[in-house]
C-alpha cells in the first residue's frame, strides 16, 4: 500500500516557520514574566498604578501569518475575536480553559458543533448565548455585521474569506483580518491555523502542546501503516448521508478525503471531484464497489432519513438510522454491505483539530488488522483529559454489525 500522501508543496518549510514563530511568541511572554519574578519573590511593590499588568515584553506586538501568507500585526493578544464557523469555538476550547472569553461574535451555527455540545458550552459559559450573531462561512459575509461587532481580530474560513474590497473596508475601520482552514486541506492547514489562534489569543503554549500530541498520533499511524503495507481499501464516505433524496455527497481532493488516505484508505471521490467536496451519482458508486462505507451525520439530521449520532442519541438509535441508509436502493450490491464494513461517524468531529481522532477511528475501520476502536476511544479520553474545555461525550462512531 502506498505511504501517506505528502502534504502540499511548501507545507514542511511553512510548518517549520509557524512552529518557530509560535515558540518566539511564547518565549517573549515568559521573558516578561521572568523580569518581575525576582522582585515579587522579595516582596517588592509594583510601580504605582501598575496593578497586575505584565511588563511590556509580555504585551509585545503579536505578529501573525495566516493561511494565505498575509502578515497581520496586533498590538497585543486579541480579546474580541469574530469567527465565521462554530467549529472554531471547538478549536479554541482545545487551547483555552474559557474559549468564550475571547469572543466578540460568532455565527450561532449550532448544527456544526451539535445541539448537546452547544448546551454543554452554555452550561459552563452562558455568555455564549448573548454574543452578537454574524454570518457563517456557509452564507454571505456581511461587512455591516462585522463592523457592528467591533472585534479586534476577525477570523474567516479559507473558503469564505472577504473579497479584497471587503477586507479593505474592515481594515480601514481598524479591524485586522486573518484566514484559517480546517476544512479544505486539514493535513497541511490545521497545524498553522491552530497555531495562529493560539498566538493571537495568548495561548501559544497550549496550542503547541496540542499540536505536538496531534503530530505524534498521526506519525504513529503513519509509521504503523508503513511497516505493514497492503492494498488500500476503496472507501465511500457519504457526508450528511440521507439529508436529501439525491445520491450522493462525497469528499473529493481534500477535506475528509485526506483523512481517509491518512488512515490507509482510497477515497473513491478523489478521482472525479476536483474540489474538497462534491457529488457522486449512484451508478458511479456501484461501479467503484467500495469495500468500506461510512456515513456521517449528527443531531442536525434529526427529522430526515439521515444518520442521527452523537450525545443526543443512544448507540441503538444511531445504528437504526445507519441501517436505514444501508437499505437504500442499489446499496445492497456493494462489497461493503456484503462484508459487513458499514459504519457511522459524527460529522461534529470533522473540520476541526479533532481530525486526529477522526483519523484514528478511520484507521480502525480501514486497517482493522493494525488498529482497533479501543485505541480511538483512548485518544478521545486523552483529548478530554488534557485539552478540551468541553469534553466529547459521544457516541461519535458506530458499526452497523
Amino acid at each position: 500500500m502506498p505511504s501517506l500522501p505528502a502534504s502540499r508543496p511548501g507545507a514542511a518549510p511553512r510548518a517549520g516557520r509557524w512552529r518557530a514563530a509560535l515558540r518566539r511568541a511564547v518565549a517573549e511572554g515568559l521573558a516578561g514574566l521572568r523580569a518581575i519574578l525576582p522582585a515579587l519573590a522579595l516582596g517588592a511593590a509594583l510601580p504605582a498604578g501598575a496593578g497586575l499588568a505584565l511588563p511590556s515584553a509580555a504585551r509585545a506586538e503579536v505578529v501573525l501569518h495566516d493561511i494565505t501568507g498575509r502578515e497581520v500585526r496586533l498590538p497585543a493578544p486579541a480579546t474580541r475575536l469574530l469567527i465565521d464557523d462554530g467549529r472554531f469555538l471547538v478549536a479554541l476550547a482545545l487551547i483555552s480553559p474559557d474559549p468564550v472569553a475571547a469572543l466578540a461574535a460568532w455565527p450561532h451555527d449550532v448544527n456544526r458543533i451539535g445541539r448537546q455540545t452547544y448546551a454543554d458550552f452554555l452550561a459552563k459559559f452562558p455568555a455564549l448565548a448573548g454574543l452578537p450573531k454574524v454570518a457563517s462561512s456557509a452564507g454571505a459575509l456581511s461587512v455591516e455585521q462585522v463592523l457592528a461587532a467591533r472585534p479586534d481580530l476577525a477570523v474567516f474560513s479559507l473558503g469564505a474569506q472577504p473579497s479584497a474590497e471587503q477586507r479593505a473596508t474592515l481594515e480601514a475601520a481598524g479591524i485586522p483580518v486573518v484566514v484559517i482552514d480546517f476544512f479544505n486541506h486539514p493535513l497541511a492547514n490545521t497545524g498553522p491555523s491552530l497555531a495562529l489562534l493560539g498566538a493571537a489569543t495568548g495561548h501559544g503554549a497550549a496550542a503547541e502542546a496540542f499540536l505536538a500530541f496531534r503530530d505524534a498520533r498521526l506519525a504513529a499511524i503513519r509509521s504503523r501503516l508503513a511497516a505493514a503495507p497492503g492494498a488500500a481499501p476503496r472507501v465511500f464516505l457519504e457526508p450528511h448521508a440521507g439529508q436529501t433524496g439525491d445520491c450522493c455527497n462525497s469528499p473529493g481532493r481534500g477535506n475528509v478525503g485526506e483523512l481517509i488516505e491518512a488512515a490507509g484508505g482510497s477515497n473513491i471521490g478523489a478521482a472525479v471531484i476536483p474540489r474538497a467536496f462534491g457529488k457522486l451519482n449512484l451508478e458511479y458508486v456501484i461501479a467503484q464497489d467500495p469495500q468500506v462505507y461510512i456515513a456521517t451525520g449528527g443531531s442536525h439530521m434529526a427529522g430526515t432519513a439521515g444518520l442521527t449520532i452523537g450525545p443526543e442519541f443512544t448507540a441503538d438509535e444511531a445504528r437504526r438510522t445507519l441501517a436505514g441508509l444501508a437499505a437504500r436502493p442499489g446499496f445492497a450490491t456493494l462489497a461493503a454491505m456484503r462484508d459487513h464494513r458499514v459504519h457511522g461517524l459524527s460529522h461534529q468531529i470533522l473540520n476541526s483539530p479533532l481530525d486526529v481522532l477522526t483519523v484514528q477511528v478511520l484507521a480502525a475501520w480501514l486497517r482493522p488488522e493494525l488498529f482497533g476502536e479501543p485505541e480511538a476511544e483512548a485518544v478521545r479520553q486523552e483529548i478530554n483529559a488534557r485539552f478540551l474545555a468541553i469534553p466529547l461525550r459521544g457516541p461519535d462512531w458506530i458499526d452497523l454489525d
